[in-house]
Order: C-alpha cells, then structure tokens, then sequence
C-alpha cells in the first residue's frame, strides 16, 4: 500500500477501535508482517473495525491466544491483525439448562473454572495452554473427549459472527433444542478465520463426573495397541477417550461417571485390556504427562482415519520414525516429524494409508521451507463448494486469503 493509504488506514481504524497500535515483529502471522493490529472490546467494535479495513482495502487475520497461528497455510498477506483477547468474558452461564456463552477471546481453561463452580464442564479439552475458544473453533482443535463428548461441530449450538464488510449475524440461541440457523455456526469451525470473525459462542455443557480413573498399558507392540483400541472401542465400558502415544506403546483409556459405576467399569477395562495383549496396565486418578499433547517434533501432522487403519498407521509411522499422538478412538492422531527427516516421503507415505481409509492428513505446523515443499492440506473433493461459500462470506478474499485449503 503507498504510504498516503497506509495512514488513512490507520485513521480510519483509530476512529473505528478505541486500541489500534503499530504491529511488531511479534505479530507477524505464519512469517507474514502485519501494518497494525487492533483490539476491539465488544461486538460491535470489532464489526467497526472490519467494516472501517474494507473501505480501505485491508487484508485482515484474527488473532486469540495466538497458539495456533502457525497453523496451515501462510496467508498470501497481512494488513490487520485483530487481536481478540479483549473479549475474553463469559457472559452468561445458565446452570440449570447447561448452557455458557462466552466471547471468543475467552481462554477455554477460565471457561472450565468458571463452569465447574456449579459442577459443570465444557467437553471440550484445551489442546495447548492458553487457546481460546475462537482459535479452537477456527482451527476444529478439540481433545482426548472428543471421543464421547464430540468436538466444537457439536458442542457450540449459537454463534455471533461478524463478516469482513462489517455486518454481524447471529445463528441458533442458547436452547439446546434450537437449530436456527446452525448451519452457520458450523461453517465456522475449522474454517481458519477465512469466512468470519467469530466474536461468541453458546455451548451445550456436561456435569463433571463424580469419579474418573485412567487405566494405562505401556510396552505394547503395534498389534497389541491396535487390539487394545479396537476392543475398548467396541466394548460395554463406554470410555469417554482412547489415547495412543507411539513409540512407546501406550494406550490410555479414561472411565468417568458415578463412583460405583467407574469401579466396575475399570475392573471390566484392565481384563479387556490384558486380553488384547496388554504387557502392564495401571490404573490412576492422574492423567499421563503426554495426555492430550502434542508430539514435540518441529512438523506436526493431524491425520484422521477409520478404525481399522489404526495398525497400519502405527506400522508406517514406526518405519518412517514419525511419533504419533492422540484419540486414536475416534480416529484422529497427530504425527511429530523431526525436521532433517525425509518429510516429503513421510507426509506422502502417511497421507496414502489415510486416505485409503477415507481418511486425510494435514500438515498442521511447520517452518516455512518445510511448508513451501509440502503439499499442506492434500486432496479436498469438496474444494469447488469451498470456494463458492468463500465467494458468500467474503468476495473481495479480505478474510485471512491463502491460509485455508486450495488458497482459499
């Protein structure tokens, strides 16, 4: 932009936000340097400042936490950043009905503090410290409960959102029965920010467990791992999450409900357990250390399969030396590729057994010359509809261009 509309910009957006500073180094997104970020305080301003960035041509990335803002594809450019923490609030947490409605920038872990006053949760984890509910749903990152709880796609029931042209919209309500315009709500998860800036969110919530144990088998082969997932899954004792951490060998289910109803349950699971071929299975109230991470490895992958490709992932994953990590139960891990490895052939290699399993594989995090030789996203059938709710949502592409699959 030429320096004349550079400044106009940012009196434009001064008028329209009350918190509109320079951005720095800090703020660059996936690499990508921003002129300015803006923090609005409220619905209202947010849609202010996205209406005041599209007079003025300017390109716009939304920001929470900033935890995962390295994810998927580099935006093609980065004018404004709108950082969201100041909508942090729970607004409304109605116990008796199991409702919350919270703004975006809320981290998930006050969420949970604020729920579990009146013994309430949200069953959704927080996948690394810090993510807010508006990065969780831009990028569909849930957890270990995912497994029985389901992800943001079945948890959020209402949603205030607000379009690159500054018009705000609001879809269902705080009734778990309402499906008034839910379709818009879930347009919106795992979108990456490219359609609207979500700005709230309503929840359906679930009352905290009385009792919780987690069973763990350690030192188990890839046949006894894929054995031990496949009978907790098509079991009677109903585990709200199966873990898998490779290599290692460890299975990790998790049991909660009622005190007596855990009991029996965990006695049920240990003997499911060592019949698949567990080696050694202990049970505990704490929850793994590498419960719900990440592999550490500097390219992370999300791969997503059937059941059944649970072994063969397990296989390939081992001879390529990838760790994989996560709820193999409901058929998502993620792989940590060291850097110096072949990552071409392991993201080719793993994608292939993915996708024979009407699965896929996402290249969710990695340094720049790694993104720039990797095919990120993969095969997308649905890409031509893609790109036409694209073409709804935000048609001059002033939402976050390029970050989402097939450029969008």
């Amino acid at each position: 932009m030429a320096v004349g509309a550079v400044l106009d910009a940012g009196l434009a957006l001064t008028a329209a936000c009350d918190d509109v500073q320079e951005a720095t180094v800090a703020d660059a997104v996936d690499g990508v340097q921003p002129t300015y970020v803006a923090r609005p305080g409220s619905t209202r301003e947010t849609a202010e400042v996205l209406r005041a960035s599209t007079e003025n041509g300017l390109v716009v990335v939304a920001r929470g936490a900033g935890t995962k803002l390295g994810w998927g594809s580099p935006p093609a450019r980065v004018d404004l950043l709108v950082d969201l923490s100041r909508l942090d609030a729970v607004l409304d947490h109605a116990a008796g009905d199991l409702v919350a409605v919270a703004q975006a920038g809320c981290p998930i872990a006050r969420l949970q503090n604020t729920l579990a006053s009146a013994g309430q949760r949200l069953g959704i984890d927080e996948t690394l410290p810090g993510t807010t509910l508006g990065g969780g749903i831009a990028t569909n990152s849930s957890g270990p409960r995912r497994m029985l709880n389901g992800t943001f796609r079945d948890l959020m029931i209402g949603t205030t959102v607000v379009r690159a042209d500054g018009v705000t919209a609001k879809s269902g309500g705080r009734v778990v029965k309402n499906v008034a315009g839910y379709d818009l709500g879930k347009l919106m998860i795992g979108s990456f920010g490219t359609l609207a800036v979500v700005t709230e969110a309503v929840f359906r919530l679930h009352p905290l467990p009385a009792a919780s144990h987690v069973l763990c088998a350690r030192g188990a082969t890839v046949e006894a791992v894929a054995a031990m997932v496949r009978a907790a899954v098509h079991s009677a004792v109903v585990p709200t999450a199966i873990e898998v951490n490779w290599p290692g060998g460890e299975v990790g289910l998790l049991l909660e409900g009622t005190v007596d109803g855990v009991a029996a349950r965990t006695a049920t699971a240990r003997d499911l357990l060592a019949g698949a071929g567990a080696p050694d299975v202990r049970v505990s109230d704490q929850l793994p250390r590498w419960w719900g991470s990440y592999p550490a490895e500097a390219v992370l992958l999300k791969l997503s399969f059937a059941l059944s490709a649970v072994e063969g992932l397990l296989r390939e994953a081992a001879r390529l030396g990838v760790a994989l990590r996560g709820s193999a139960g409901a058929g998502v891990l993620y792989g940590g590729v060291p850097v110096d490895a072949d990552i071409v052939g392991a993201v080719s290699a793993l994608r292939s057994v993915c996708t024979r399993a009407g699965g896929s594989l996402v290249v969710l995090d990695a340094p720049a010359a790694v993104k720039s030789t990797v095919d990120t996203w993969g095969p997308v059938p649905a890409l031509e509809l893609m790109r036409a709710v694209k073409r709804q949502f935000d048609p001059q592409e002033r939402l976050a261009p390029g970050r989402f699959v097939g450029g969008i």
